[in-house]
């Protein structure tokens, strides 16, 4: 297992950093932001974090260029920028932080390891990493944490172990999520699923967590190491995620063996269905409106 690099030293890069270097998962953490002394700083605080716990794991601080010989690099840049949207709030950031993916992967172009992106509107910001770099394996955090927010709250609402519940949350990491709630099982079997109160959970839950701490991070930390895990090929398993599939890029189940994703939908409901070909109209023409306009930034100086 090789170097992971981290961009991006603001809330959610600073906790996806520290859960990467407890984790012990990789010898080298190499970590960019908006400036080398920012950097800097970031790899010094995660060197005392090391030092207590007796981490493997050694902090860098790094340019975007030098993370080319890594095996991971996770995207979790974010432009200043006010959001002041009451719907589609993820949307929000579309135009501002499209440059700054635009140029962070026109620096990486051609980079051939893992590309982890975080920044919302996620699924939009992938495509566009995807699609700038021309990298081949570009995936999205994004439906994954909506997909375990599902079964934390179907567990609580029918009173059972949440490692019970298997479903899956597709789609736009958004207002156009998916519930897959004819496939979903407890204990193997067809749950009934209260689809009213789990859409006002979804729905309120991210707003909750960022009017009393900020910002979610630890939920974004938590699915970038489970999708690591995966896609270096340290354990198999499921991971929902942002990827094309059939000429769109939307979220949808990877099961992932020795590394290699392959897809698998669940089976959908004529409801399910015409939900998620929605979404993926939506985000389809959302994504038209990212055409390049004006200077490009240095993705170095945005976190």
């Amino acid at each position: 297992m090789g170097s992971v690099g981290v961009v991006g030293a603001g809330a959610v890069g600073q906790t996806v950093a520290a859960t990467l270097v407890a984790s012990g998962i990789c010898p080298r953490l190499l970590v960019v932001s908006r400036t080398v002394e920012q950097a800097r700083a970031l790899a010094a605080d995660l060197d005392d974090m090391r030092q207590t716990t007796g981490s493997p794991v050694q902090p860098e601080a790094r340019r975007v260029a030098d993370l080319i010989g890594c095996h991971a690099v996770v995207v979790a840049v974010r432009a200043a920028f006010t959001n002041t949207r009451a719907a589609d709030v993820r949307m929000g950031g579309a135009l501002t932080n499209a440059p700054v993916i635009r140029a962070l992967a026109t620096t990486l172009r051609g980079y051939q390891g893992t590309v982890l992106v975080v920044t919302n509107p996620v699924d939009l910001m992938t495509r566009l990493f995807a699609e700038t770099s021309g990298c081949p394996r570009v995936y999205g955090i994004g439906s994954n944490l909506d997909s375990a927010r599902y079964r934390l709250t179907l567990a609580h609402l029918l009173d059972v172990p949440a490692t019970t519940v298997h479903g899956h949350v597709i789609g736009e990491h958004g207002d156009g999520a998916v519930v897959c709630a004819s496939s979903t099982t407890v204990n193997g079997t067809p749950a009934a699923v209260p689809l009213a109160e789990v859409r006002a959970e979804l729905r309120t839950r991210p707003g909750q967590i960022s009017a009393g701490v900020g910002r979610t991070r630890s939920g974004p930390a938590g699915a970038v190491l489970s999708t690591l895990r995966k896609a270096l090929g340290l354990v198999d398993g499921t991971e929902e995620l942002t990827a094309e599939h059939r000429g769109d890029w939307l979220g949808i189940p990877l099961r992932f063996t020795a590394g290699q994703p392959v897809a698998c939908l669940p089976a959908l409901n004529a409801d399910e269905d015409a939900q998620l070909a929605a979404t993926a109209t939506k985000l389809r023409d959302a994504y038209q409106a990212l055409r390049p306009s004006g200077p490009t930034p240095n993705s170095q100086e945005t976190t």
